[in-house]
């Protein structure tokens, strides 16, 4: 017997649609792609920017789709198209209605996570911890947008135990009625940074565009906060004013609800000291970081507040790694003998992830004759300030003892003028011709970290580093550090 996502009644009724032809008695998932469509799921032709997916119905039923969800003003156009089909009048707004059946049939405990940086990562580390405990549902990716949070939601099982939802903003009023969806029992905000600067005066006004997240919490629901955050305070104000009665902390401070208390870099990754809900806490991580400590600590907490048996998730977090473009580490073979040691932070930036980044690639000790090798691209959305942030890195790769540093990108000609010849310092116009300035200096014991913001393109640095270099397991006495995502 198929184990359905949706029985079909119950996705005809939630999405308010209009069935056309055998429908089938259930779908098993829900797609919006067609290169990653698996037979039985349903197709939501949405109209994104750049996509139409009424455009890709018939390679939808190539892939097997079970049935097509399409907008009632597309019909007179899909005469040869041999599918089942539900109409509906707006194909986003039917997913949005999908979503909502889908939080008001679950039981399951739900935490939503937004902020400046850090979103991801602590995102998939409660995936991971969580699991520990139970069913586990979490957004995919960075599905934190008008159409990936009721996507991840219409997505989860009705027989989940914890539902993780990231929700992510660039401009005022975007948050507000995607966690009004998730309607979240516990919500985290990482940290207030100047990410997406150049839509907003300040940080007074990205911290009011986040607390949008606690308008959405259920009535006893709980807002996680950053005690380490100046913003923590108006934050919690604003919560206070959303009608959040229960406000709690993480961070290394002794009142801290949930408290760092010792972080110690070693050869395998960190040892991490923690009070939670008067637990005391001795955690082993694969990762290194104190950021990424910190937010670890944001994630016991909120597994505390959701539930879950902690200690079982401290002991999950030990085998937890940062991901792809955001930390993963890389140990690179040299030829004729000898290892780089790559950070690759490629997917996103902005101050203070960069900040972290450069932090992280002054605590990591290259080999024998290697050096420490920034290489650091654009940092978008920043507007009028753009200049003046990009040159501010200068003093931090200085206090990092940075040995080179490769730039890339309009905005860091700012940061090649503020080194002044302090540091040696490449710019170049385009990631292919860094690249190739690159390759040919790499040599045994280097460490490098590569951190931009994602359309940049710096992740073909670490491509081509991955195709030129064969990959090694970690070497013993090598601290692997991560950095923290946009």
């Amino acid at each position: 017997m198929t184990d359905f996502l949706w029985e079909i009644d119950a996705l005809v009724e939630a999405t308010g649609g209009r069935p056309i032809g055998a429908m089938p008695d259930g779908i098993t998932g829900i797609s919006i792609d067609t290169r990653t469509l698996q037979p039985g799921e349903a197709f939501f032709a949405i109209k994104g920017e750049n996509f139409d997916g009424h455009n890709f119905l018939t390679a939808a039923v190539a892939a097997g789709a079970g049935v097509l969800v399409v907008a009632k003003h597309k019909l007179p156009a899909l005469g040869r198209v041999q599918a089942q089909i539900i109409v509906v009048d707006d194909v986003l707004k039917a997913l949005e209605r999908l979503a909502e059946a889908s939080r008001a049939r679950s039981k399951a405990r739900i935490v939503a996570v937004t902020g400046s940086v850090g979103k991801t990562t602590t995102k998939e580390a409660l995936r991971h911890a969580l699991a520990a405990c139970g069913s586990v549902h979490a957004s995919a990716a960075s599905f934190n947008n008008h159409w990936g949070v009721p996507l991840s939601l219409a997505r989860m099982p009705a027989e989940t135990r914890f539902g993780i939802f990231e929700i992510g903003m660039n401009h005022p009023g975007e948050i507000r009625p995607l966690v009004k969806l998730v309607r979240p029992h516990v919500a985290i905000v990482t940290l207030i940074a100047p990410a997406h600067l150049g839509h907003f005066r300040d940080l007074d006004e990205i911290a009011v565009a986040k607390a949008e997240i606690f308008e959405g919490l259920v009535a006893d629901g709980v807002a996680l906060l950053n005690a380490d955050d100046p913003q923590c305070g108006p934050l919690s104000e604003m919560a206070r004013a959303a009608g959040v009665t229960e406000i709690k902390t993480f961070g290394a401070g002794p009142d801290c609800d949930y408290r760092l208390i010792d972080y110690a870099p070693s050869a395998e990754g960190a040892r991490v000291e923690a009070r939670i809900a008067g637990t005391e806490i001795d955690l082993a991580l694969a990762a290194s970081g104190r950021h990424i400590a910190e937010n670890l600590v944001a994630v016991l907490g909120a597994a505390s507040l959701v539930g879950a048996d902690v200690a079982a998730c401290a002991a999950s977090l030990a085998s937890w790694h940062a991901g792809k473009g955001r930390g993963e580490r890389h140990f690179l073979d040299v030829q004729g003998g000898g290892k780089i040691v790559l950070i690759d932070e490629s997917y996103n930036a902005n101050p203070t992830s960069m900040r972290a980044a450069i932090a992280v690639l002054s605590a990591t000790p290259p080999g024998d004759g290697g050096r420490r090798i920034a290489v650091l691209g654009d940092m978008l959305e920043l507007g009028a300030h753009a200049a003046a942030m990009h040159s501010a890195l200068a003093d931090d790769l200085r206090s990092a003892s940075a040995d080179k540093v490769f730039l890339v990108g309009e905005a860091m000609k700012s940061l090649d003028e503020a080194l002044d010849g302090d540091l040696a310092c490449e710019w170049h116009a385009s990631a292919d011709e860094l690249r190739a300035s690159l390759m040919r200096q790499l040599h045994s014991g280097d460490v490098v970290i590569v951190k931009a913001s994602n359309s940049i393109g710096l992740s073909t640095i670490v491509s081509g580093l991955l195709a030129g270099h064969p990959p090694l397991t970690a070497p013993d006495g090598v601290d692997a550090a991560t950095s923290q995502e946009n």
